[in-house]
């Protein structure tokens, strides 16, 4: 029997690493883009087509490579970066296992223009599927300059299964941020089909998180500065005002890699605890300088994931200092002595005579002893003849024909029945609000109870969807337009939202330099801030990573319906509650919000009655 065990060929090696390394095409702009921070590049310039599926391109002014290391630069687990197992602890840079390039190279065509500062020509190489096409000599600028173009092509199951262009944007947006934040003193600019989308200059750490989250929140920014001899954390937090239920912009970075920790999270999360409300999060960008020996950052595909040595002293030194920056800068609340009112503390004067407090009590009181001078307590007297008063005139003018009703009739007195029911059940159905925030009513099978919140949200959820989908969304015109500033990630977004925005009713006008004004608003939506509105809508949507424009109008109309809606503790009319009802039992959805939380909820009879047995 011949033997079965045999090794791979590169190529087929090198499609199944690029499954683990590279996922999707912003996979790709994060290994090249760190590639090029790597070289000693002071300017990176990203550019994308059709969301990365076309062509991703990066060019740099780094070093640059010789035509032996641009050659060898696509062999599996060739590196510039380790030279014995001992590097591997000692890592200041980003990429290390030599898997990226080799691996990109294997599911797409690479055409790489390269050359050194003390070269006078440089080098081009062509590959195809990991087969090299060609290399030649060429004139170009020094730095490297790589186009990936059509990704996937030879594993079309893994390009089936690429979302839409609007969510791989994101996904690459996202990844080119993180890079950006860590890297303030590199200029990068960002074009996405033929248009430039963003450029942010070189700059300090905070000038560079301003650019990417937004000039707006510039005010927001608490620095932290705390240095020990297991970590330096740098950065800055912000003011817990600023916390967000959803979307909130929470970065950690060790040694200039972006990184996820959930249990660095907690730390800050409890340090915020007392200042901010239950589900809302809070915003922080935090640098870690650690020894390299002390951290495996190898644990993970993408490397997002580390590994600490000393993680708990790092979680109390972590949370020490985003509390004492709360506390440097007057967010976390003290007493205030001087406050007006405050007890004066008198000065010692040894040459003034004090008198010792004395307490005047009377000795002969009594408090059982009556004015009269009687010993003994006696009840006051009440004249209760009062409170009946009346009662008997009111007995005497009730309706006569009530008096009549005897509710143990038989029935098969037909008019005594009759008139029972005409007498004690109303015309209408009679709603009850209990505690501003449930409507209850009576059915046939029990006592109903419903949710006047998620029922408003349901019918409002309809409208606007509707509106949405047929393009009649009434808007009405603001009297001084509102200004919003998004950030950048936020306003390349806008485009492909604007037309759902504008067909519910809203009428936004860009200023330049990622701000809108808000022309116009849903004229079913009152005494709603517009501009907190809008950006959760457009926060909604891109956290719901929606791939359809079915997907991104649901959203918006889900956005709007939970700003809109009847808030809990609001009293409403029976009016108000009679149409609140109508309407939601006109909805074919009426049991359950959009988002699947529970409107209706049904007392049975037979519970009601085991209650009282």
């Amino acid at each position: 029997m011949s033997d079965i065990i045999h090794l791979l060929p590169d190529s087929i090696a090198n499609q199944i690493a690029a499954g683990e390394v590279i996922q999707r095409p912003a996979s790709v702009v994060k290994e090249l883009v760190e590639n090029s921070i790597d070289a000693g590049a002071d300017s990176v310039q990203l550019i994308i087509k059709d969301a990365g599926r076309t062509l991703i391109q990066v060019i740099d002014n780094g070093k640059g490579m010789s035509a032996t290391d641009a050659r060898m630069a696509f062999e599996r687990h060739a590196t510039s970066k380790i030279r014995s197992a001992d590097d591997l602890f000692n890592l200041h840079t980003m990429g290390f296992r030599g898997e990226a390039l080799p691996s990109i190279a294997a599911i797409s065509q690479i055409d790489l223009r390269t050359r050194r500062n003390e070269d006078e020509l440089g080098t081009r190489l062509q590959i195809s599927g990991s087969k090299v096409e060609s290399q030649e000599c060429i004139a170009c600028a020094v730095g490297s300059n790589f186009s990936v173009k059509n990704i996937f092509f030879n594993v079309p199951a893994r390009r089936k299964f690429l979302k839409s262009n609007d969510t791989e944007r994101r996904n690459i947006l996202t990844e080119l941020e993180r890079i950006v934040l860590v890297n303030p003193e590199v200029e990068f600019s960002f074009v996405d089909n033929d248009i430039e989308a963003l450029c942010y200059p070189a700059s300090n750490l905070r000038q560079r998180i301003i650019n990417v989250v937004g000039k707006n929140f510039n005010q927001q920014l608490i620095s932290i500065d705390i240095d020990t001899s297991l970590a330096k954390i740098t950065g800055y937090i912000g003011k817990p005002e600023s916390a967000r239920k959803a979307r909130a912009l929470q970065y950690f970075f060790v040694n200039g890699r972006y990184m996820r920790h959930p249990y660095f999270n907690k730390a800050v999360i409890s340090a915020f605890e007392p200042l901010i409300a239950p589900g809302e999060n809070p915003n922080y960008f935090i640098y870690f300088e650690i020894d390299p020996s002390t951290i495996d950052v190898n644990i993970h595909p993408t490397k997002t994931e580390i590994k600490f040595e000393n993680e708990k002293p790092i979680w109390q030194i972590l949370s020490a200092a985003v509390k004492e920056a709360l506390g440097k800068f007057n967010e976390v609340p003290s007493i205030d002595f001087d406050t007006e009112g405050a007890i004066d503390i008198p000065i010692h004067d040894p040459l003034k005579n004090v008198s010792q407090p004395r307490v005047n009590v009377n000795p002969s009181y009594n408090p059982f002893k009556s004015p009269s001078g009687s010993s003994g307590y006696q009840r006051p007297s009440l004249d209760w003849e009062k409170f009946y008063e009346g009662f008997e005139n009111d007995r005497e003018e009730a309706p006569q024909e009530l008096e009549d009703i005897n509710i143990f009739s038989h029935p098969s007195s037909e008019n005594g029945l009759n008139k029972i029911i005409d007498t004690v059940v109303p015309d209408i159905v009679v709603h009850y609000q209990y505690k501003s925030r449930y409507i209850l009513t009576s059915v046939k099978s029990g006592l109903m109870l419903i949710d006047q919140h998620r029922a408003h949200i349901r019918i409002l959820f309809d409208q606007f969807l509707s509106q949405i989908r047929q393009n009649r969304g009434v808007s009405q015109r603001a009297l001084f337009p509102e200004i919003i500033e998004f950030s950048p990630s936020e306003a390349a977004m806008i485009p492909y939202l604007i037309e759902d925005l504008e067909a519910v009713g809203f009428d936004l006008s860009n200023l330049g330099n990622n701000s809108y004004a808000i022309n116009g608003t849903p004229s079913e939506i009152t005494n709603i801030d517009p501009i907190q509105l809008v950006r959760n809508m457009i926060g909604k949507s891109i956290d719901s990573g929606s791939d359809v424009k079915e997907e991104i109008q649901e959203s918006l109309a889900l956005a709007m319906a939970n700003a809109a809606s009847i808030p809990y503790g609001h009293k409403l009319t029976e009016e108000e509650m009679n149409k609140l009802v109508d309407q939601l039992f006109s909805s074919p959805t009426h049991k359950y919000t959009p988002d699947g939380k529970t409107i209706i909820s049904l007392l049975e009879d037979d519970v009601i009655d085991r209650m009282f047995k």
